[in-house]
């Protein structure tokens, strides 16, 4: 009897996961494989990439920095005048991210599958929306809205705004689609409204995750707003965009060390940050005083 239970017994999580490798499966990996390094010699040889330029350049790059673009004129970027596109660049990255944030949230709620109060004409349009945002690369909604508006920081704003709805939007939705349904499922059960599933069932569930995609996607914003203004929606780029044209490489390369400098700065705090909103959210004591005192 007790053999017979122990050959009725479900088999073991070993024996469930672990099979053999079939001859056609073997097949189509080795058959993909092949046609992807076949594509690839294809497309060096039809598009006349020299490999060896490649390992050439490195020499001759290095020579050109060295004596056209070194030593970058510091002072150049310490200018008053400059330093104020430098703050009109951090604000231009704040509006768009801040703007396309408070858009993505209900555009990603509308996008979210299980979630969408309307899946028949709010869930197409809004996956629309956001696919037509992240479509579209920021440098030419720059470009687009520099030609309809005119040169300025509006523009810049605009293009960052449609890119954080794009970049935010996505990862916003698909965090709702993971959430768990349970809490979903108890506050539908006393009749709650849509929007108040949305409140007290979802955001509960995603506001950890969507701070930390908010704090990443103004990291992004931030950096595409340093040469959007190198087609004319203001910023840093104008005077990266000037001093291109004019050869004046010296200047050019304190401009990229500038841009150098507050995206490393901009990254460092925004890893803090993100690491401040995780402990927050497991719940995890930060200082000696809150470990003894937990």
């Amino acid at each position: 009897m007790a053999s017979e239970d122990r050959a009725t017994a479900t088999p073991t999580a070993s024996a469930v996961l672990w099979r053999r490798f079939g001859s056609a499966r073997s097949l189509t990996k080795y058959a993909v494989t092949i046609a992807v390094l076949g594509f690839l010699a294809y497309s060096v040889d039809h598009l006349n990439v020299h490999l060896e330029r490649f390992f050439a350049m490195f020499g001759r790059v290095g020579k050109l920095l060295a004596n056209r673009y070194y030593p970058p004129d510091i002072p150049y970027i310490l200018d008053d005048r400059y330093l104020s596109y430098v703050v009109e660049t951090i604000q231009m990255a704040f509006l768009g991210a801040l703007f396309g944030l408070l858009l993505a949230a209900p555009i990603a709620w509308f996008a979210s599958a299980n979630m969408s109060p309307n899946k028949r004409f709010l869930y197409p349009l809004a996956k629309l929306t956001i696919m037509g945002c992240r479509s579209v690369h920021e440098m030419i909604w720059a470009i687009i809205f520099v030609t309809i508006l005119g040169f300025g920081m509006l523009p810049g704003v605009l293009a960052l705004t449609l890119f954080c709805i794009g970049f935010a939007g996505k990862l916003f939705s698909e965090e709702i689609e993971a959430i768990d349904k349970g809490p979903i499922e108890a506050i539908q059960s006393t009749g709650a409204s849509k929007l108040a599933v949305m409140t007290y069932a979802v955001l509960p569930q995603v506001r950890v995750a969507w701070t930390g995609i908010s704090i990443y996607t103004w990291d992004v914003a931030f950096r595409a707003a340093t040469v959007v203004g190198f087609f004319g929606a203001g910023g840093m780029g104008w005077y990266l965009k000037r001093n291109v044209q004019q050869l004046e490489t010296e200047r050019v390369a304190a401009i990229l060390l500038s841009i150098v400098v507050l995206v490393v700065i901009a990254e460092f705090i925004s890893a803090w940050a993100r690491d401040r909103v995780m402990k927050a959210g497991t719940g995890r004591p930060e200082t000696v005083e809150e470990m003894d005192a937990a």
